[in-house]
């Protein structure tokens, strides 16, 4: 693979500032954030009241933790713009979830809230190895999703050329990468092995395509896929982090030359550290849900807005701005199967173990009488197709998730394809267990 370490005179000050001068400007800009949304905002002003805050109680970072949270149910509950803290007239575009589980989240964006947007971006596809003049290729869904909209306007920031391709129609990705050479993709991780398969279908070598940089986001992916993809292409495959309450992809974003977690622009988004369960602020270097407070946003300013992301936050590396790990599973999505907390990302790092079996899987959790089962359909790849070795490859999975997550799972080995494919985010759970 290329060396894309990059240049420290291209990078923004901030990124190699100092930590005083990180935290002065956090705090400057925190200021504003908690007086603007507590002015404009209904609900917020009603929740400091609640809790007898006030933005002026704000002295210090730490006085943040006297202030209350926000989670995805105030923005349903205040659907569709009650959250807004500037005239409707003045949000230029608004982006939304697909509310499959209840009234969709809408977030909006003031023309000030679009250019950080995708100054952010560009910082992120600058942080992988992307330069001006890059053809991106872009497969990351367009419309509410904020995936292809934000990658697309942060590409074009850079001054990269845009392959806006969105998600879907896997053999036309393969061609337009073949005939167009792009240098950098962006795209889903879950999609991504769904092009891999298609290079293979067709014949193509992936290691001889054009694509040097990989930015996988929008769901959690492991390091053991982040091997597979880079030994495929022969590419950098670096992680991109965001949600749409906060802003959409670009809110953290590894650096291609180390790789070691995702370092969070916090010139614009400060993180905490919570226990999901007692809702204390843990310090740096612990496990816990992750927790947002924009410093910047005009539109939709968020104060501690619950994520519902786990993993811990680091000191900086090839950046001042401190890095968090790798997504490790949602305190909401957690599979809790007879008392043993599982994350699917647990059951693909011991898929990728089975030299047999491909990196596509779903979970199907049902229940037996009174015991909850696990049912892990995987399939195998081409040369380990033959019942035989669909068997082996199904004893060899339960014995790596027995040993290592800690339950007992039936394996379920289908034949090449037949496992559902992605085409945007991963469905990696179905849960049919009756609730009484």
């Amino acid at each position: 693979m290329l060396d894309l370490t990059p240049d420290r005179a291209i990078l923004d000050p901030i990124e190699v500032a100092s930590r005083d001068e990180i935290a002065a400007l956090q705090l400057k800009r925190m200021k504003w954030s908690l007086a603007h949304a507590y002015e404009n905002v209904a609900h917020t002003r009603a929740a400091f009241d609640a809790k007898g805050v006030h933005p002026d109680d704000l002295k210090s970072l730490s006085d943040l933790s006297k202030f209350p949270f926000t989670t995805k149910m105030d923005l349903r509950d205040n659907y569709p713009f009650g959250l807004f803290a500037v005239p409707r007239e003045q949000v230029v575009r608004l982006h939304g979830s697909s509310g499959t589980t209840g009234k969709p989240t809408v977030v909006g964006y003031t023309a000030g809230d679009i250019e950080m947007w995708s100054n952010m971006v560009a910082r992120s596809i600058r942080a992988s190895g992307g330069r001006p003049g890059d053809i991106l290729h872009v497969s990351y869904g367009y419309g509410l999703f904020t995936g292809g909209l934000g990658a697309h306007y942060g590409a074009e920031k850079l001054g990269c050329t845009v392959v806006p391709v969105s998600g879907g129609m896997t053999e036309r990705q393969v061609s337009l990468i073949t005939d167009f050479k792009p240098r950098v993709i962006m795209v889903t991780p879950s999609y991504m092995l769904s092009i891999l398969d298609e290079f293979r279908r067709k014949g193509i070598d992936p290691r001889e395509s054009s694509l040097a940089v990989g930015i996988f986001g929008a769901e959690p992916w492991t390091n053991s896929m982040r091997s597979e993809i880079e030994q495929a292409f022969d590419m950098h495959a670096v992680d991109i982090y965001g949600l749409s309450e906060i802003m959409g992809p670009g809110v953290a974003n590894e650096c291609v030359e180390t790789k070691d977690g995702l370092h969070i622009w916090e010139d614009h988004f400060y993180p905490e550290i919570i226990d999901p369960v007692t809702e204390e602020v843990l310090p740096d270097g612990e496990i816990g849900e992750l927790v947002f407070t924009t410093l910047t946003k005009e539109a939709l300013p968020m104060v501690r807005y619950r994520t519902r992301d786990l993993t811990r936050l680091l000191p900086g590396t090839a950046r001042s701005m401190r890095r968090m790990e790798k997504i490790t599973g949602r305190s909401d999505d957690m599979i809790i199967l007879r008392g043993v907390n599982v994350f699917p990302t647990q059951i693909e790092e011991q898929i990728l173990k089975c030299a047999g079996l491909a990196p596509h899987f779903q979970i199907e959790l049902t229940r037996s009488g009174r015991m909850d089962e696990m049912t892990v359909h995987v399939e195998s790849v081409g040369n380990a197709s033959a019942e035989d070795a669909r068997a082996a490859s199904a004893r060899e999975l339960a014995h790596h998730i027995k040993s290592t997550v800690g339950i007992s799972a039936r394996i379920d080995v289908q034949e090449p394809g037949h496992v559902a494919r992605s085409e945007g985010k991963a469905k990696r759970v179905v849960d049919n267990r009756k609730r009484d």
